[in-house]
């Protein structure tokens, strides 16, 4: 994902071959550094890697959740439908009983 935005491999920086005037750099100080940035430039990519497969599991995972989620809030409304209806049906039978108390004469 990220490797197109870079410039230089490992394997390149390694290759790398410096020429050399007069006045030049000491190859050993250069090749020295120049494992240092390898060293540096491979935990990089290490790191993305591993961010790049922890973004994968995370993003998998929150769908997984958005997915439930959508799932368990249908059910509470189709619950919350029923009970409405429930609460209405309930509500109609209490209201039958007291005619039928008032009509009949029926008191506990």
């Amino acid at each position: 994902m990220h490797n197109e935005r870079f410039y230089l491999t490992t394997q390149d920086i390694l290759d790398k071959d410096f020429k050399i005037d007069a006045r030049g750099y000491r190859p050993q100080e250069v090749d020295k550094f120049l494992d240092m940035v390898i060293k540096d430039y491979t935990e990089f990519m290490n790191i993305i890697k591993k961010l790049e497969k922890d973004n994968r599991v995370l993003t998998e995972e929150n769908n997984r959740i958005k997915f439930e989620y959508r799932k368990l809030r249908d059910k509470v409304d189709s619950a919350s439908e029923e009970s409405g209806n429930t609460s209405n049906n309930l509500d109609l039978l209490r209201r039958i009983s007291n005619l039928e108390k008032t009509v009949y004469g029926k008191y506990n």
